[in-house]
């Protein structure tokens, strides 16, 4: 059976700006928040809480404009998330938060503002270093979702952060293709890939607001654990090497076969990537 099929509850907090934030929550123990990156929802990091499930208790937050969450509103910030990240804290109790990629940022941020949150371990968290990662595709993303045009949205965010390098005249058809049958797939409280494209352009604010903060985490009192993959794209890899340096309290992992997608139920099986990365996060977290 799917880990995805797993038994779950579901609750929610209500942040500062009165927005429903909801979750996911499985297991027993010390509690963790998961937060999803871009274009994710609570339902594609269920094998990565299952597998954390049996010493954790594990909220996997749908972040604002998501499934069981409000919308972004109307000042969307890394504001915003942080309060959001302190409202699910001191409802759950918890003192650890894993990120991943534009939640990786999220969870930095709230790290540094937010006294209880100990350690966060952080999965290639998109900073751009003065300009490395561009904004740029966000007024074209725009204007493909204004006319109906999602897959050509996605397609442009994809290759403008050298996700793919299929081109675009193949990218279409598949995804067009692909889009609808995903939906047959979804499960109670589950959200499409088409709805969840056009929250891609909130994750690309979020980079541009963080653009240049790196100095910031000088100061970082949090242990962090920075995860990646060695078959993700360059510049991430690149952005973890900066963090590394800067942070005070931080040990780094690289998986030699893993990607950008690794902590996603949406891995490739064989490589157990949420597995793989549960088990380090297990350490992490246990560690006093």
């Amino acid at each position: 059976m799917s880990t995805s099929t797993q038994a779950y509850t579901t609750g929610s907090i209500t942040s500062a700006d009165s927005t429903t934030i909801g979750y996911r929550q499985i297991g027993s123990g010390p509690s963790i928040l998961l937060l999803p990156g871009g274009m994710q929802a609570s339902q594609h990091y269920m094998r990565l809480a299952t597998a954390l499930a049996d010493a954790f208790t594990v909220f996997v937050v749908d972040r604002r404009g998501r499934g069981l969450s409000g919308p972004h509103g109307d000042q969307y910030g890394m504001a915003k998330e942080c309060e959001d990240v302190d409202a699910l804290l001191t409802k759950t109790g918890a003192h650890f938060v894993f990120g991943h990629s534009s939640s990786g940022l999220i969870a930095l941020q709230a790290a540094l503002t937010l006294p209880f949150l100990h350690k966060v371990a952080i999965y290639e968290p998109p900073l751009s270093l003065h300009g490395s990662i561009s904004s740029s595709w966000i007024p074209r993303f725009d204007r493909e979702i204004a006319e109906g045009k999602p897959t050509s949205a996605l397609i442009t965010f994809l290759k403008a952060d050298h996700l793919t390098s299929l081109p675009r005249w193949l990218l279409l058809p598949l995804l067009k293709w692909y889009l609808p049958r995903e939906k047959k797939t979804l499960l109670p409280n589950d959200i499409s890939m088409e709805v969840l494209i056009p929250t891609q352009r909130f994750d690309g604010l979020l980079v541009k607001e963080m653009d240049g903060s790196l100095e910031n985490f000088a100061g970082m009192r949090a242990d962090v654990l920075l995860l990646g993959g060695a078959k993700s794209p360059a510049f991430l890899r690149d952005v973890l090497d900066a963090l590394n340096h800067t942070l005070p309290q931080v040990k780094r992992i690289t998986y030699p076969a893993l990607d950008h997608s690794a902590p996603t139920d949406q891995s490739r099986p064989k490589q157990k990537g949420p597995e793989r990365i549960a088990g380090d996060l297990r350490a992490f977290f246990s560690q006093s």
